[in-house]
C-alpha cells in the first residue's frame, strides 16, 4: 500500500516522492498547488491528486489506501506569511487537524512537518527539541507563522496521548537545495537566481544573521530514517546542518561559486518588508543530537554542494 504526502507536489514533498519511488514504493500525492508545482513530479509513478489537504472527506478517501501519512501540506514562505496572515494561520491548522482526525481511526502513523520558527527569539543556541520557545507579540505578523506551527505540534501530541495516533514530528531547519523556488522569501534560491542572471544579492539588515542549510536529500534521509523507527513516534525532532553561516557570507560564497559579477546588496528590513510584521533572529542553529540518537543519521552534503545543486536548478529572474 502506498505512503499518502500532503503537499507532495512541493520542494521537499517532491524530494520525498522521489525517494520512495526509487525504493520502489507506491506514492499518492495531494496537494493543492499553490506554491507546488506539477513539473517536480515529472517522470515519477505517483498518483497525483489535485485538492487541499483541509477537505477531511478527500483526505480520508486517499488515507483508506495507504499505510501512512508524510504531512508536507502548508503555507511557507515569509513573503506569503505577511501577505496572506489569516489563510496562511488558517490552511497550517485546519490542514493538520483533518490529517490527524483521518489517522486516528485506523491508527495510521503519521509524519507531521513542524519548523524552526517555534524557535523564535530565543537564543538558547544550539536549539534543542526540549528548550523553551520564546516568541514575539502577535502585533507581528511573522510570528502567527510560528504559532501556527506549534499548535500543529499540540494538536499532533494530543492526538497521540488521546487517540493513540502513531505520530512522529519533525522540525525542520532551513531546507535547501534543487528546485527549491527563489519567491516566497526562501534565501538560497533567491541569492542562485541573482547571481545567474547577475543581478544585485539583496541581503536584509546587516547580513550577520546566521542560519544553516540543510540539503534536501539529508532532510529525505531523516524523514525515511524517522518512518522507520518505531522509537520516534511521540517524538519531536530537528532535522538541520550544523554549518552555520552568516547571510552575508552566504551571498558572497553563492557569487563565488556561480563565477558570477553580481554585486552583494544590503537592503534594511524597513525596505524589505515595507508592509510591516517582520521581526529576524540573529542565529538558528539546531541541536540534532536526538535525531542522531534515534536513527544514526547524519548530513552528507556540504553547504558547497547544496549551494551548487541549487545554481544549476533555479530559475534566473
Amino acid at each position: 500500500m502506498p505512503t499518502l504526502i500532503t503537499g507532495g507536489a512541493g520542494f521537499i514533498g517532491s524530494h520525498l516522492a522521489a525517494a520512495l519511488c526509487a525504493r520502489g514504493e507506491r506514492v499518492i500525492v495531494l496537494d493543492d498547488l499553490s506554491t507546488g508545482r506539477r513539473e517536480n513530479l515529472a517522470g515519477l509513478p505517483v498518483e497525483f491528486h489535485l485538492g487541499t489537504a483541509c477537505d477531511y472527506a478527500l483526505v480520508a478517501r486517499l488515507a483508506a489506501r495507504c499505510t501512512q501519512v508524510v504531512h508536507l501540506a502548508a503555507a511557507v514562505g515569509v513573503r506569503r506569511i505577511l501577505a496572506e496572515p489569516v489563510g496562511s494561520i488558517e490552511v497550517n491548522i485546519e490542514a493538520t487537524r483533518a490529517v490527524l482526525a483521518v489517522c486516528a481511526g485506523a491508527r495510521m502513523p503519521v509524519l507531521l512537518a513542524s519548523s524552526s520558527e517555534v524557535y523564535g527569539r530565543s537564543t538558547a543556541i544550539p536549539f534543542r527539541e526540549d528548550a523553551d520557545l520564546v516568541l514575539g507579540p502577535s502585533s507581528v505578523h511573522r510570528w502567527s507563522y510560528a504559532c501556527s506551527k506549534l499548535m500543529d505540534e499540540f494538536l499532533g501530541l494530543a492526538w497521540h496521548r488521546e487517540h493513540g495516533v502513531p505520530v512522529r514530528i519533525c522540525r525542520f531547519f532551513n531546507v535547501t537545495g534543487p528546485r527549491q523556488s527563489p519567491a516566497y522569501g526562501m534565501v538560497l534560491p533567491r541569492f542562485c537566481a541573482a547571481a545567474r542572471a547577475g543581478q544585485p544579492l539583496e541581503v536584509h539588515g546587516d547580513g550577520r544573521q546566521s542560519r544553516c542549510f540543510l540539503h534536501v536529500d539529508d532532510c529525505v534521509a531523516g524523514v525515511l530514517a524517522l518512518l522507520a523507527q518505531p522509537a520516534a513516534v511521540g517524538q519531536v525532532v530537528n532535522i538541520g546542518a550544523d554549518e552555520e553561516i552568516s547571510i552575508l557570507d552566504l551571498a558572497r560564497r553563492v557569487v563565488s561559486l556561480a563565477g558570477s559579477s553580481s554585486p552583494v546588496r544590503l537592503v534594511p528590513y524597513a525596505e524589505a518588508f515595507p508592509e510591516g510584521g517582520f521581526e529576524d533572529m540573529p542565529r538558528r542553529l539546531p541541536d540534532t543530537g536526538r535525531l542522531r540518537a534515534l536513527t544514526g543519521w547524519s548530513a552528507r552534503r556540504s553547504l558547497d554542494d547544496t549551494i551548487r545543486g541549487c545554481l544549476e536548478t533555479v530559475q534566473p529572474g
